[in-house]
């Protein structure tokens, strides 16, 4: 949604979408974490294995992709934000 369509939205519903987006900035983090384990994990068991070949990288930029794309969606929860600072619905 883009700011025209939160400021469209009452009070309750502006609210309630605030609930959800502090919700989705929790599972985000966690899988952005969970994420970044397991590309460390693969890095450190790769660098401490006695043949290291680079096809390794190919699975580790699945990961890497999804937290860029977890990442890159956060951010665009702006408008909500801001329609709730305008009202003072902090």
């Amino acid at each position: 949604m883009d700011k025209m369509e939160y400021s469209k939205l009452t009070d309750e519903e502006l609210l309630d979408a605030k609930k959800k987006l502090k919700k989705s900035k929790i599972i985000h983090a966690a899988l952005i974490g969970f994420l970044g384990g397991i590309v460390l994990f693969g890095v450190g068991a790769w660098s401490l294995s006695p043949n290291r070949q680079l096809g390794f990288l190919i699975p580790m930029l699945i990961p890497i992709f999804i937290i860029y794309r977890l990442a890159k969606s956060s951010k665009n929860k702006t408008a909500l934000e801001d329609v709730l600072k305008d009202r003072n619905l902090n």
